[in-house]
């Protein structure tokens, strides 16, 4: 399996028992979801490892409880500290309307209700406080915070988001 095919589902941030259990911080707004999984792959030495997956519970609200087949101590579950978590494209639920997945807009359109077409999403920036849209408008780098109060429409037919941006924001960058 290669990470292309697959998205991020989130992270081994610490031991939970004796007996190999770890904490995964899941990056998701549905934890639910995620608690009945068979198997997860394990980003272990450059590589994504298929690892099944015992029994899992979800431990306060956002962190999944996980005990992992053939992860029977501490010094196995040390081994996996900080490792990162994957699960195949294909079991991404399918979002409807104006909700998006980041990976999903990378190359749509971007056209302002004012400005007009700004250019195309060429990446997604969530290193800051606000997630930004990468737009490539000729060369030149234009930044519009993911706000869902600058989104009008995501049309997926066409791949294009619909945005309206503060006056002048845009302009900034020309």
């Amino acid at each position: 399996m290669k990470k292309e095919d697959c998205f991020y589902l989130g992270k081994i941030v610490s031991k939970f028992s004796f007996k190999g259990e770890v904490l995964i911080k899941l990056d998701t707004d549905e934890p639910e979801s995620y608690v009945k999984m068979e198997s997860v792959f394990i980003n272990y030495n450059k590589n994504l490892v298929p690892f099944f997956i015992e029994k899992s519970s979800l431990h306060k609200s956002d962190l999944l409880r996980v005990k992992f087949e053939d992860v029977d101590s501490e010094e196995d579950a040390d081994d996996l500290m900080k490792a990162e978590i994957y699960l195949p494209m294909d079991l991404l639920p399918k979002l409807e309307g104006d909700k998006f997945y980041f990976h999903e807009v990378i190359g749509f359109k971007i056209i302002d209700s004012t400005f007009g077409e700004v250019g195309v999403i060429k990446s997604i920036n969530d290193s800051t406080a606000q997630a930004l849209f990468e737009i490539d408008r000729n060369g030149i780098e234009i930044l519009i915070p993911m706000n869902d109060e600058f989104i009008d429409k995501v049309d997926r037919e066409n791949n294009t988001v619909f945005v309206n941006t503060p006056e002048g924001l845009i302009d900034l960058y020309l």
